[in-house]
């Protein structure tokens, strides 16, 4: 049987797979089902299209919800037909293959949330299971010092948590998470858009709305321009098209905006004095897909009169630290759960 390693960045929002330190599969961690039958019909990409498109016999779930698995079957069930679109190089493509595979979790997950985890990936055909906190992997992913008594602050914000983490010397010194992140950030615009437009628009719409003009600030340096959206006028049900601004976003956004920034506050209050020193030299790193909100560094270094940086690759670096995790499993033994 060979053995085959593979590094997991199973995400509210989207599943990462690396193998030898390139991504393998990318896609969208949601599954559709047959309601008549129960049946999981597709997973990833071909579900994310049928999302908010389908009629009454067929339903799309998300089976991590907060960080974590809500749904047991669905989340088994997306795992596996992950992991069997591997593909399977040399010999592997003939013999059996014994998958030995990172996957990354919040911080702030509890043991049973753990388990559901582990179990879902050796249900799904995992033969074994390390389980690394995302912040530890976006630690390694961004190549900080972490086995020397330095501190880092890495703010890790993802589609369901924000892991706000010290870690120095191997280890996590202070860790303050919360379970609010980028779907808050998404349901504010929903609601935003509702109450300012007297429109209703869908979570497909406002994911774009985000990633096009979503704004942490109104005062950007290079704003982007105005989106133009359709969505169903709340007085007359026929279809709408209105313009949103980043000024719009920045609005819509700032109740969950001003609730991360206050845990941040909160973790740096908590940070032993030596600490804070390396911090106040290092900085703020910022990952995960929330971190790409424009100006959203600005906003932080002006409340917390740190440098604040994001990572060169917001979205991928837990997936890099995980998959340098797994290359090397005997150096980064101390970082595993």
């Amino acid at each position: 049987m060979f053995r085959r390693y593979l590094a997991m960045d199973l995400g509210t929002a989207n599943t990462i797979i690396m193998q030898d330190g390139e991504i393998i599969l990318e896609q969208p961690s949601i599954v559709a089902i047959d309601r008549r039958t129960e049946q999981i019909i597709a997973v990833g990409e071909r579900a994310m299209r049928m999302h908010e498109k389908t009629h009454e016999n067929i339903k799309t779930i998300r089976p991590l919800r907060d960080g974590v698995i809500a749904d047991f079957t669905a989340a088994q069930a997306m795992i596996h037909e992950f992991l069997r679109a591997v593909p399977r190089k040399g010999l592997a493509r003939i013999f059996p293959v014994s998958w030995h595979v990172v996957i990354s979790i919040p911080s702030s997950v509890t043991e049973v949330e753990k388990r559901a985890v582990r179990e879902s990936a050796e249900q799904a055909g995992a033969s074994q299971v390390y389980l690394i906190y995302q912040p530890m992997a976006a630690a390694i992913g961004l190549g900080l010092k972490i086995n020397e008594p330095i501190g880092y602050m890495i703010v890790d914000i993802g589609g369901g948590t924000t892991d706000i983490t010290v870690i120095s010397n191997q280890g996590i010194v202070v860790d303050q998470s919360i379970r609010i992140a980028g779907d808050e950030m998404t349901q504010g615009i929903i609601d935003y858009v509702r109450k300012r437009f007297q429109v209703h628009i869908g979570e497909r719409t406002a994911e774009e709305i985000k990633q096009r003009v979503g704004a942490a600030i109104p005062d950007l340096a290079n704003p982007p321009e105005p989106i133009a959206i359709v969505g169903r006028d709340a007085q007359s049900g026929l279809p709408k098209e209105i313009q949103i601004t980043h000024e719009d976003a920045c609005e819509a956004l700032e109740d969950t905006l001003r609730q991360i920034e206050e845990t941040i506050l909160k973790a740096l209050g908590r940070t032993p004095p030596s600490l804070a020193s390396d911090i106040y030299e290092q900085g703020i790193w910022l990952t995960g897909g929330g971190s790409l909100i424009h100006g959203l560094d600005v906003r932080l270094s002006r409340r917390t009169h740190l440098k604040v940086q994001r990572a060169e690759h917001p979205l991928l670096t837990v997936a890099i630290g995980a998959s340098r995790v797994v290359a090397n499993l005997d150096e980064f033994e101390f970082a595993l759960i």
